[in-house]
């Protein structure tokens, strides 16, 4: 899904353009999400990475549900969906995160 998203937004396809014309801080917002949510989809392919892929990726959602309610309207359900997938695996490797962010301290 990620993947997708993310590809139609860096190929500028226009409902996504459009999408981002009314959420209106610039097309360039459009391809820094859109390689935000490739790398996120990308990334779990690397073990060492999935985890922050996913937290990357439901921060990512948090934020798209936010604009749905808030900002362009239309059903926030599937970004909340995406949201609730993504958040449940964050918390399943938290593990991981809790350990690379002690050794980078």
């Amino acid at each position: 899904m990620f993947l997708a998203a993310g590809g139609a937004k860096l190929a500028g396809v226009p409902m996504m353009v459009g999408i981002f014309d009314q959420i209106g801080l610039g097309q360039w917002f459009r391809v820094v999400t859109g390689l935000v949510e490739a790398v996120g989809a990308i990334a779990p392919l690397v073990p060492a990475t999935t985890a922050f892929a996913a937290l990357l990726l439901a921060i990512t959602m948090v934020f798209a549900v936010l604009t749905h309610l808030f900002v362009i309207g239309g059903s926030p359900a599937p970004a909340a969906t995406l949201l609730i997938v993504n958040a449940a695996n964050v918390w399943l490797r938290r593990d991981s995160i809790v350990a690379l962010l002690a050794r980078l301290r």
